[in-house]
């Protein structure tokens, strides 16, 4: 959420923040509600402070045995007065809230401008892109001439965009979880977490996937929601608390299931399991001081390269552009993989520094080691990888003439000694 003070002092520059990501000018409409509400509070505070000072007349008039009833009258109408200017000051404010929690984040000055992922800024390409003396595969294919990727059989259990893994199939998937958080955790300075994947609305809040997100998500009959990423509660892990700056960075990761409705991409990626309803990833999520958030960032994206780096994979890192950076992010960038069988790098990782926006939804401080009173975290996440497209990328790069798949040599270690999976 976006600083109501900063917009009263800065609307031009909020409107010109807007326009970057394409919205319409909000200042006047923010600042009118503003002015509204400042008014009747001070309006409110007059009345409370007469009300007090006429009960006490009332006291020293009956005291001094003279005729109350004109002040008595006078309270009557003031207690009125002021419930009426309470409940407008809560109408007001929810209103205002409501339209600040509509608002996106105020992009940096260096996210280059764009309308979509055409425009991403290309920083660097890592790893040579294999060349194959046959066509190459899609995964879909090598997985189901293996018969350990069953896409028939899931949507018979569960509808589209789901798969069941087999065998050394599943396997390989797990060893490429527990490779993840081991690197993270034992290399990175991560802390590991196991977080509930039921969350309350409060949270999604925080992280702001509610209200703008809703349509993508899956909403329990509790009232509460499947988590669409474990950015969400290990974001929340620091939601109404006060924290020491000579604690942060705080680093969390884990390895989640998350679930995503996928509205809106109709006819996108509908084979294999590119983009499902139900999938794995490894999350990374850091809590900082804001003169340490920059620098987190650029950290956070070299841990998820270093992942493709020790597969051997054939990566790419973009920018992306003012057109195409989520709702809640300042700054993102994305790392795609080489997928042969696509002959094309597809996103596998998105690494975003929120500053202080979903500190300010979740009252999440700390208190600074010099100077008085509290200040917003920044927090940041991304993903340290998404498994599922990593098990993609790993099967369409690795693949054999003969159907096989060569196991990355890191992952052998996981999948007992294993070095190629085999019909």
């Amino acid at each position: 959420m976006l600083d109501l003070r900063w917009i009263r002092e800065n609307p031009e520059d909020f409107d010109k923040a807007l326009a970057r990501r394409g919205v319409a000018p909000q200042s006047s409409a923010i600042l009118k509600l503003d002015e509204r509400r400042r008014e009747n509070q001070t309006e409110l505070q007059t009345a409370q402070a007469r009300r007090n000072e006429a009960a006490k007349a009332i006291g020293k008039a009956k005291s001094a045995g003279e005729d109350a009833d004109a002040i008595i009258k006078e309270v009557a109408d003031l207690k009125g007065a002021v419930h009426e200017m309470e409940a407008l000051d809560r109408e007001i404010g929810e209103k205002l809230d409501n339209e600040l929690a509509a608002l996106p984040n105020v992009l940096k000055d260096e996210v280059p401008e764009g309308n979509d992922e055409d425009d991403n800024v290309e920083v660097r390409r890592v790893g040579d892109i294999p060349e194959f003396s046959f066509k190459p595969k899609e995964h879909y294919e090598l997985g189901a001439d293996l018969e350990l990727m069953d896409f028939e059989r899931a949507a018979k259990l569960s509808g589209s965009r789901f798969v069941v893994n087999r065998g050394a199939m599943a396997r390989l998937e797990r060893a490429l979880a527990a490779f993840m958080v081991d690197l993270h955790t034992l290399e990175n300075g991560f802390t590991e977490v196991s977080p509930p994947v039921i969350v309350r609305d409060t949270a999604l809040f925080g992280t702001s996937q509610l209200p703008k997100f809703s349509e993508d998500l899956y909403q329990l009959d509790t009232g509460s929601y499947l988590i669409p990423t474990a950015e969400v509660p290990l974001t929340n892990l620091v939601a109404d608390s006060i924290l020491n700056e000579a604690e942060l960075p705080l680093r969390f990761t884990a390895h989640t299931l998350c679930f995503r409705s996928e509205a809106g991409s109709a006819g996108k990626d509908t084979a294999g399991m590119l983009r499902q309803h139900q999938f794995a990833k490894v999350e990374m999520v850091c809590v900082t001081a804001p003169d340490q958030s920059d620098d987190e960032l650029e950290r956070m994206v070299g841990c998820a390269e270093e992942v493709l780096k020790r597969l051997k994979l054939p990566y790419r890192v973009v920018t992306l552009c003012s057109g195409d950076t989520g709702f809640s992010a300042c700054k993102t960038y994305d790392i795609e993989v080489w997928l042969p069988g696509q002959d094309r790098y597809r996103e596998i990782s998105s690494c975003s520094t929120c500053g202080d926006f979903q500190a300010r939804r979740m009252k999440a401080r700390y208190r600074p080691e010099e100077g008085k009173g509290t200040r917003f975290v920044h927090t940041l996440n991304g993903s340290g990888l998404a498994v599922g497209r990593t098990l993609i990328a790993v099967l369409e790069n690795y693949q054999q003439e003969d159907g096989s798949i060569v196991i990355p040599e890191v992952l052998r270690p996981y999948m007992g000694g294993m070095e190629k999976i085999e019909k």
